[in-house]
């Protein structure tokens, strides 16, 4: 049964793995409109969280060396309150919209810090927790180029006569 006390979950440096921030059609969202991601947890964590009755997930490992891992499915839904996401680019931070949020679907992530919310809920019996992403700093890798162009401003700033400069 789930609990109604549960606690936000806050996650620094985490590993996002299946991103559909675009909310496009896929064959777990057939109709779309779902904004996911997975965060891929430890065995503790994992554990600790299906007490809670979240829906914790096993990840499937391609060497049987490897220690087991888990994903937790995260909705980042604009319906009743939107999450607040930040894309870290070098020394700027833009504040992604439920238009733009799309970008970090391919999007080199270097670091990723979350802070999800839960939703306890129970229909026919039937309970558990759902993980909405609350908050989310993102930090992409930048390139050579724009290490090297980031000081120069963007000309959608400038005043424009509509006119070219040469």
């Amino acid at each position: 049964m789930a609990r109604n006390n549960v606690n936000n979950i806050c996650i620094e440096n985490a590993r996002i793995i299946f991103r559909n921030f675009s909310g496009e059609p896929t064959t777990f969202n057939k109709n779309g409109g779902k904004r996911t991601f997975s965060v891929v947890l430890d065995e503790d964590t994992a554990a600790r969280l299906r007490e809670d009755g979240w829906n914790v997930k096993p990840l499937k490992s391609r060497d049987p060396d490897e220690p087991p891992a888990f994903h937790l499915s995260v909705e980042a839904s604009y319906r009743n309150y939107p999450p607040r996401v930040y894309l870290i680019a070098g020394k700027k931070k833009t504040e992604l919209t439920e238009d733009t949020i799309s970008t970090l679907d391919y999007a080199e992530i270097k670091n990723a810090d979350i802070i999800i919310n839960p939703y306890s809920w129970e229909v026919q019996g039937k309970s558990g927790v759902k993980a909405y992403l609350k908050t989310m700093y993102v930090t992409v890798v930048e390139d050579e180029f724009e290490k090297k162009y980031r000081d120069y401003g963007d000309d959608s700033d400038d005043e424009d006569d509509g006119e070219l400069p040469f």
